[in-house]
């Protein structure tokens, strides 16, 4: 397996470069004034000004030299310092912001980051397992209620089923709040005594010995972990109870049978393996979808994460901001599906030799 795992590294920094030649592509299509917004805060209004800018920094050269000094910077004219580079982490401005994109992301990561890991735990093992439990009770009365409740899940708008779940455990209830945390709360987290030793303010807050803060934090998680746990359950439910249906009507599983062996055996040792093999892609989407920011549940809910901070960006059409998040997005979903294959090879052998 060591090589398999070697080979898919391999073919990482090629992905990665794909994607930066992509991004570039789409930078393209923007006007050299227009690109002049990466390397500016307050573009000049004046054509002398312009062109100067754009002189300055090579925005008219030849598409390959702007794409080498687009990864690695170049040499200011003027001050003589290496300006630009995406490998130095200059991803440009932005406006919406009102600081630099790497900052911005720097920013609201960690609020995605918690919100996927508080989610993705319910999702994959809870989905996996309502999808294990709907296919061996195959047209039970389990397994018609996991039917339904896969396709009432399957269509609700996203949007919707968080209105709902906000105005009645919200505007209702008073139990959970939209945001991320109380005021009170950031109020002790942005003071100088407050140490944000991650960034993931469920854990700073025990680092810090501010268990009040941890559980506030916890309190504004519930309804986003609800939205998305439930609308991914039911597509996880669907195909996992789908694949472990297709395994246990096998040669080998009707064999472990006849073999006299436990049912629980069957399942567990024979079947689901097998069965997961598709489920640990739709597992693989899941993270990435999460990790990429969840516009829709963070938008409903107020919530400060990558995913907010982009749809506010395309609102604006602050075009560096969206680039920039479209380009660590990328970056993202290259990662995780190095993770999925490696995945693949624990769950199928046969896979390592490929």
């Amino acid at each position: 397996m060591t090589g398999y795992i070697v080979r898919r590294l391999l073919l990482v920094p090629l992905l990665l470069l794909g994607v930066t030649v992509l991004i570039f592509g789409m930078l393209q299509f923007l006007s050299p004034v227009e690109r002049s917004a990466l390397y500016v805060r307050d573009v000049p209004h004046t054509e002398a000004a312009l062109d100067g800018i754009i002189k300055r920094y090579g925005l008219d050269d030849p598409p390959h030299i702007q794409y080498w000094h687009w990864l690695v910077g170049r040499k200011d004219s003027v001050s003589g310092e290496r300006v630009g580079g995406i490998l130095r982490g200059d991803l440009g401005y932005s406006r919406v912001g009102s600081q630099p994109v790497a900052d911005l992301i720097r920013q609201r990561f960690p609020a995605t980051l918690e919100l996927a890991l508080w989610s993705v735990g319910p999702i994959i093992v809870v989905g996996v397992w309502l999808g294990i439990l709907a296919a061996v009770h195959h047209n039970g009365w389990f397994d018609q209620l996991a039917r339904v409740f896969s396709i009432v899940g399957w269509s609700f708008p996203v949007f919707v089923f968080g209105l709902m779940v906000l105005m009645l455990f919200y505007a209702k209830l008073g139990w959970f709040p939209p945001g991320r945390m109380s005021d009170w709360a950031a109020g002790v987290v942005f003071s100088e005594g407050f140490t944000r030793f991650t960034g993931l303010l469920t854990i700073d807050g025990l680092l810090n010995g501010r268990l009040d803060v941890s559980l506030d934090v916890l309190r504004h998680l519930v309804l986003p972990v609800i939205t998305l746990s439930y609308l991914n359950w039911a597509l996880l439910l669907r195909v996992t109870r789908s694949s472990m249906l297709e395994t246990l009507g096998q040669e080998y599983v009707v064999t472990a049978r006849a073999k006299g062996l436990r049912e629980s055996v069957v399942v567990n040792r024979h079947a689901r393996p097998n069965a997961l093999i598709p489920v640990a892609t739709l597992a693989g989407f899941t993270v990435i979808q999460l990790l990429n920011g969840v516009v829709i549940t963070e938008t409903v809910f107020n919530y400060p994460g990558i995913g907010s901070a982009a749809a506010t960006a395309a609102s604006q059409l602050d075009v560096v901001t969206v680039l920039g998040f479209a380009l660590f997005n990328g970056a993202i979903l290259v990662v995780t599906n190095l993770g999925v294959d490696v995945m693949y090879a624990v769950i199928d052998p046969r896979v390592r030799l490929a």
